[in-house]
């Protein structure tokens, strides 16, 4: 039985889910969830990340990662963490750049943190020759404690779950997967607080309601979001405790061990309103009930609820950077320089033109420089560099 079978199956008995648990099911359920079985990456696959454009964008962390364990005081040993690896290609340039100070390698102790058998065998095998032998965690709490860390999360916490909840008029309602009239799966809301009486309780008027199947009982328990009522009907707003737990982990890690976390994905910097659910499958927006655990499943990152917990937990944390301002701010310009400048005149020309068009994809307004958000966490008194001012 396929998982939207047994979603369909699970809904017809129980009656709908959240979207936080749909996404949850989509991407790790053990059988066919999306990480746990098919996750394809690269040109070829279904999406692409930042290391898979150009090595600059490694070799640029790995120099961030060199200058941050100097400024600690090189300690030894030093756990060095990736979280969500993917293919292993972002730990490789951080490797391979990390050559230049000999010192850092002997002192390094790496982990990857990865639940998926597929992506654990693609980060194995790039891995092995490599100058630091990985071991693997399936969370950051498996990592051993007692010695300061740095730590880099590319693309991690658009992969974490999001509840979604919408402003109707009658007030706030949570954004459930159900079940529409003809047994597929649909979209429909669950209203939050007392349930409707009078008229509209005879009406069965549930706000922007989708047949979902057996209808759900209020949730008075649920905990409307923050944002101000004067909201427009159909609103959304988005709540990831998931993301803000992983960064009051992350803070109280780097607050109690020493050390620093770089965190970098697609999201908001500042609160506020937003459908940011998406499907992707071969490179190509597709609906994120279509075809569950056939396609990657994100949301964007709360990166203001992030530094709140982690501040909260007692790291330091630095401002919200653009990634297009943190790589040219570690010199993406001049690597790109020096990479054209070492190819042979035959090939320079062709050699150039490639970097620029990575460089701009990294970098460029219109492609991953403005949308893409990097962050600092650190124990209090560190200041790693482009993050000089973190705040307590």
């Amino acid at each position: 039985m396929s998982l939207l079978d047994r979603l369909r199956a699970q809904i017809a008995q129980d009656g709908p889910i959240s979207v936080a648990e749909y996404f949850t099911r989509c991407l790790h359920d053990p059988r066919d969830g999306y990480y746990a079985t098919r996750p394809a990456l690269g040109e070829g696959g279904d999406f692409l990340t930042a290391p898979g454009v150009s090595q600059m964008f490694g070799e640029l962390i790995g120099l961030w990662i060199l200058e941050t364990w100097t400024l600690m005081g090189r300690p030894a040993p030093v756990r060095l963490v990736e979280i969500g690896p993917g293919d292993g290609t972002l730990i490789s340039d951080i490797l391979r750049a990390a050559r230049l100070l000999p010192a850092f390698l002997a002192a390094a102790d790496l982990w990857l943190v990865e639940v998926s058998p597929p992506l654990r065998e693609a980060q194995a095998a790039k891995l092995a020759n490599a100058p630091v032998t990985p071991r693997w965690a399936d969370r950051l709490e498996a990592v051993p404690a007692g010695a300061p860390l740095i730590l880099v999360a590319n693309e991690v916490l658009d992969c974490l779950p999001a509840r979604q909840f919408v402003r109707t008029e009658d007030g706030w309602a949570e954004r459930m997967v159900g079940l529409d009239e003809a047994g597929n799966l649909a979209f429909g809301l669950k209203p939050l607080g007392p349930p409707p009486v009078g008229e509209a309780a005879r009406k069965g008027r549930w706000g922007e309601q989708t047949h979902l199947g057996q209808r759900p009982p209020p949730s008075p328990s649920a905990t409307p979001p923050p944002q101000g009522e004067d909201l427009e009907p159909g609103t959304v707003v988005e709540s990831s405790p998931a993301q803000a737990a992983l960064g009051s982990e992350i803070g109280h890690r780097v607050a109690r061990d020493g050390g620093a976390a770089l965190l970098i994905d697609y999201g908001r910097d500042l609160p506020g309103p937003g459908d940011t659910l998406q499907a992707l499958k071969a490179h190509r927006k597709v609906s994120p009930l279509a075809e569950p655990g056939q396609a990657d499943l994100t949301v964007w990152a709360d990166f203001p609820a992030v530094l709140a917990a982690a501040a909260e937990a007692g790291a330091a944390t630095g401002p919200i950077l653009s990634q297009g301002a943190f790589l040219q701010g570690l010199g993406i310009e001049q690597r790109a320089q020096a990479l054209a400048s070492a190819q042979s005149s035959a090939n320079q020309a062709d050699q150039t033109d490639k970097l620029a068009r990575q460089l701009d994809r990294l970098t460029g307004a219109a492609q991953m420089g403005e949308l893409f958000k990097v962050v600092c966490l650190s124990a209090p008194g560190l200041s790693p560099p482009l993050f000089e001012g973190s705040r307590p």
